[in-house]
């Protein structure tokens, strides 16, 4: 695995970009390639008189915001698993306490 940049070549919209990356990002540089290009011809449809800026503007706010309800989705797991642990803590010292004494 290179932390050396180097220059990956990926295609959105038919065309093509380069980007330079070290090589343990290129699979997921990739990856991402992929899913802005299939966001961004989910967006343009069949109209492909879109303006291309447009297109990647509302492809980027889809994109924000499954990431935003992600993170919210992730908070609120952790603050469940956080109460959970809370209550076993107090089970197990409760039960340390009435056995130790």
């Amino acid at each position: 695995m290179s932390s050396q940049a180097e220059p990956v070549s990926v295609r959105i919209l038919d065309r093509e970009y380069t980007v330079g990356v070290s090589g343990d990002e290129r699979d997921g540089l990739v990856a991402a390639a992929r899913l802005l290009d299939a966001r961004m011809r989910e967006v343009r449809g069949s109209n492909r008189m879109v303006a291309l800026d447009r297109v990647a503007v509302l492809a980027a706010l889809n994109l924000a915001h499954e990431v935003q309800q992600l993170r919210e989705e992730r908070d609120a797991q952790q603050r469940e698993l956080a109460g959970t642990l809370d209550t076993l803590n107090r089970r197990l010292d409760g039960l340390l306490g009435t056995s130790a004494g």
